[in-house]
């Protein structure tokens, strides 16, 4: 019988792999709750009418890249295809602007769109996305954006690039758009069948166009940095200032565009040259209208998102393995020391301590290579022999020194064990 294999575009996350992701999402949550940020976890499914109001019906997400469906209840519903319209929707349904004047949110989980798989991208992503509702002052960006960028550091990574644009507003957006379509009026014929769409559905988003001959074409196109109203570009500089104070190195991309249709001003994105053509490893911007487009207040907002499946590429693996590696591996030696190792193994986990033991009818040769491929610190042998005499032999996997320890009491050597892998 055929063997049944995973979905096209949809990747397992192996337990090695899935403690590096573990890694991550600790170090965001200890960053994000130093910046106030609080979790929030909304559904996988939601009605499709919410994607197409909130990212735009013109997009390509929305036009060719959901999963949606029609379920036995009658009803249009699609699996998300990205969190912020989500967490918005959870916002105003759970009027959580009646009790606080601004919110801060983040949200960690899978997301989906039907695109062509590629390295770097599938089917099912995952995402760490952060929200701030209910302020629209430009400190909020700049601290946004060093939120991130802290964050990023603290994984180690490296290679860094800040890319920042502002995408002006629904006064100084129209007359943009006019230019746009006045500059391509005529180059039809260098478009991609995708961008000449574009050009009177939704215009700006050719500049996001990653086919050679509209990129080409583009290039020598109408900036919106020079056409943003009064508001718009002082709001950008102070933005830029902001970022100033803490010297956070970053390059203007005034052809930078988002692919969602609901980002207004400020738009940023973090780049690396270590993934290849798929360089992207967050991004996020501020969406002023988007509260008010979703039946709710007229309250700014501004997020970004940040790809785990990158993410997870670029952070040293070694890092995340210090977080997993057990403290004590149990070498077991007769049938009486299956019973002592099966009691302080577990004692030990219940006090906090990562154990792991062996089995009896294993040599200790085996077991201790299974303690050295676990990355074990230390190693208990312990032998119907150690038990008679209240003694057993506990070894540095590093240096390989052996001391005796007392198995009088559980409680003193759980400390001692506990005491020696903190001095590691």
């Amino acid at each position: 019988m055929e063997s049944i294999t995973s979905v096209k575009g949809f990747k397992d996350i192996l337990p090695a792999e899935a403690e590096k992701w573990q890694y991550i999402e600790s170090v965001a949550r200890d960053i994000f709750r130093n910046f106030g940020i609080r979790e929030i976890r909304i559904p996988l499914l939601e009605k499709t009418d919410l994607f197409k109001r909130g990212i735009g019906e013109s997009t390509d997400i929305v036009e060719k890249e959901m999963y949606t469906f029609i379920d036995r209840g009658h009803e249009q519903l699609s699996l998300r295809p990205e969190a912020t319209a989500s967490v918005i929707r959870a916002y105003l349904e759970h009027t959580m602007y009646m009790s606080e004047s601004v919110s801060k949110l983040f949200t960690i989980g899978p997301m989906f769109r039907r695109e062509r798989p590629q390295k770097g991208r599938f089917r099912q992503f995952h995402q760490i996305n952060v929200e701030v509702i209910g302020a629209g002052e430009p400190f909020v960006d700049a601290e946004l954006i060093l939120m991130l960028m802290h964050f990023l550091q603290s994984l180690d990574l490296r290679d860094l690039k800040l890319e920042i644009n502002s995408l002006g507003c629904p006064v100084c957006r129209p007359v943009f758009r006019q230019k746009i379509v006045s500059y391509l009026t005529g180059k039809e014929g260098q478009l991609c069948q995708d961008c000449v769409r574009r050009l009177q559905s939704n215009p700006l988003r050719i500049y996001d166009c990653k086919v050679e001959g509209c990129r080409k074409v583009i290039a020598s196109a109408p900036v919106m940095l020079d056409d943003v109203c009064p508001d718009c570009r002082d709001h950008f500089e102070k933005v830029l200032a902001f970022l100033g104070i803490f010297e956070a190195p970053f390059q203007i991309n005034p052809h930078m565009v988002r692919g969602l249709d609901y980002y207004t001003r400020t738009a940023f994105e973090v780049t690396t040259e270590s993934l290849g053509a798929q360089n992207a490893v967050a991004g996020g911007g501020r969406y002023d209208g988007l509260v008010r487009l979703l039946g709710g207040p007229d309250l700014p907002g501004i997020g970004f998102a940040v790809g785990l499946e990158r993410l997870a590429a670029l952070v040293p693996l070694k890092e995340a393995e210090v977080t997993s590696r057990p403290q004590i591996f149990i070498a077991v030696l007769g049938e009486v020391a299956r019973v002592w190792s099966f009691t302080l193994c577990n004692y030990f986990r219940m006090l906090g301590i990562r154990a792991e033991t062996g089995s009896s009818d294993k040599s200790l040769k085996s077991q201790m290579k299974q303690s050295d491929r676990l990355g074990s610190l230390y190693t208990l042998i312990l032998g119907d022999k150690e038990i008679q005499e209240k003694s057993a032999e506990l070894r540095d996997m590093e240096s390989g020194i052996q001391e005796t320890v007392s198995l009088d009491n559980f409680d003193s050597l759980a400390e001692l064990i506990m005491n020696k892998t903190e001095e590691r």
